[in-house]
């Protein structure tokens, strides 16, 4: 039952962009936003962009766009998405929600949660951008899109982004783009690649007492394992870049039962690739590899070269002073990269704790990336 005293209560706890970045941080992983559940989030987060008179905003689903329209020679793009993968199961792990301080004083120390390297300490920045770059009537030397999605850790035919794409690709048009993926505050130019493959033996199934009448399906695939095992995955230079390339079985199954000789096994492989390739040629790589057997491409995701040559690529460096670095994951880079826009990765938290259940960040690591950026856009 609704009542007078229900019904003025807010929907969502509103967000405060305007408090220190660290706190943000903490504020937007204690909404829990596992992949399907981002709308909590994403209606606190449209609350917010609404009430900043500079930014045109348009929300599809659970993913929003806010643009500046000032009227500037070049347009940067700021992205992040708002899910995060599942809960930690771990009894006592600390990279649950709510969030938690280790020093046990909010703002300082380390910040542990889900969500706290992959990526809420990224979109806390986009958010405290967007309301702090119009301060005391500054203005941005840039335009700047900000860009906040749905549904980024499950498969890509749910994409907020690729949604974004398809509905507003006009509104997505830009000179450089920006994915606060952690990156442990350095650049990190494009990204490899990703397939799976299937490789499929064929046996005849028998009783295992009369393995002899039959034909192991699962004992077929040991040339598959042992050419796989013996690869020696290539690094590659892209644009000065060297992309590490890697090639594994990640799942195998066959088999019905265990009195029955498996007439059929498969093994499911993860390529990796360089962004010098396409899917196409990836593919060929593998087949070449694994040449005699039945190989099929069930899912890939192109890579997206560094794009560092763009000047503003270039600049951006320059203003965060540290050497760049490959991305060896597969990123939503690729998709800027699809639309012809230079992009890179640059955000808070070691890529290596994200999804770990002692997800964290450094406090200090979150206000860094704010201030090279605000420097940048404003300089």
């Amino acid at each position: 039952m609704v009542t007078a005293e229900t019904a003025s209560e807010p929907a969502t706890k509103p967000l405060n962009l305007r408090q220190d970045v660290a706190l943000l941080t903490a504020a937007v992983m204690d909404m829990n936003s596992v992949s399907g559940n981002e709308t909590e989030l994403a209606d606190a987060v449209e609350t917010a962009l609404r009430g900043i008179p500079q930014l045109h905003v348009v929300r599809d689903g659970d993913s929003l766009i806010a643009r500046t329209e000032l009227g500037r020679s070049e347009r940067v793009i700021l992205a992040g998405h708002l899910d995060t993968v599942p809960l930690p199961v771990t009894f006592g792990a600390r990279g649950t929600v709510p969030s938690t301080w280790d020093s046990g004083i909010p703002g300082e120390g380390v910040l542990y949660g889900r969500g706290a390297t992959d990526m809420k300490g990224g979109v806390a920045v986009q958010l405290a951008l967007a309301a702090t770059l119009f301060d005391g009537g500054a203005e941005p030397k840039r335009d700047v899109t900000f860009v906040f999605y749905d549904h980024e850790e499950v498969e890509a035919v749910k994409s907020g982004l690729g949604r974004l794409v398809r509905n507003h690709g006009g509104l997505l048009n830009g000179d450089f783009a920006i994915l606060l993926e952690p990156t442990d505050g350095t650049v990190e130019g494009g990204c490899n690649g990703t397939m799976r493959l299937e490789a499929t033996t064929i046996g005849e199934a028998a009783h295992s007492a009369r393995a002899w009448m039959g034909s192991n399906a699962i004992h077929a695939a040991a040339p598959i394992l042992d050419r796989l095992a013996e690869y020696q995955p290539a690094t590659i230079n892209v644009d000065g870049l060297d992309y590490r390339e890697s090639l594994n079985a990640v799942k195998i199954h066959g088999g019905t039962a265990g009195n029955v000789i498996p007439d059929r096994c498969v093994v499911v492989i993860n390529y990796r690739f360089a962004p010098d390739k396409s899917p196409d040629q990836a593919e060929a790589h593998v087949r070449n590899l694994l040449e005699g057997f039945d190989v099929v491409r069930t899912d890939s995701a192109a890579g997206a070269r560094p794009g560092l040559n763009h000047p503003a690529a270039a600049s951006f460096v320059a203003a965060v002073g540290a050497e760049p670095k490959p991305k060896y994951g597969w990123t939503d880079v690729a998709r800027f990269s699809a639309l012809g826009i230079p992009a890179v990765n640059f955000g808070p938290g070691d890529p290596l704790l994200a999804h770990k259940d002692n997800e964290h960040v450094d406090a200090d690591a979150i206000r860094k990336c704010l201030r090279a950026l605000r420097t940048w856009l404003t300089a």
